[in-house]
């Protein structure tokens, strides 16, 4: 496992980074014609879900 320790102020700002490309990859995913690209793109889409509800628990 990896681990990196972040800022308080860095943990926003990625958190913010993220949450403003969510929109951009759900699009991507629905507009994707190729299902081995598409099945990528959602596996991508599931882990960025992942990190944005992580960073959103820690600015509790």
């Amino acid at each position: 496992m990896l681990a990196m320790e972040l800022t308080n102020e860095e943990a926003r700002i990625l958190l913010e980074i993220l949450e403003r490309y969510f929109p951009d990859l759900r699009r991507e995913v629905v507009n994707t014609d190729d299902r081995e690209f598409r099945r990528s793109l959602k596996v991508r889409e599931q882990y960025m879900r992942q990190f944005i509800e992580r960073l959103k628990e820690i600015q509790k």
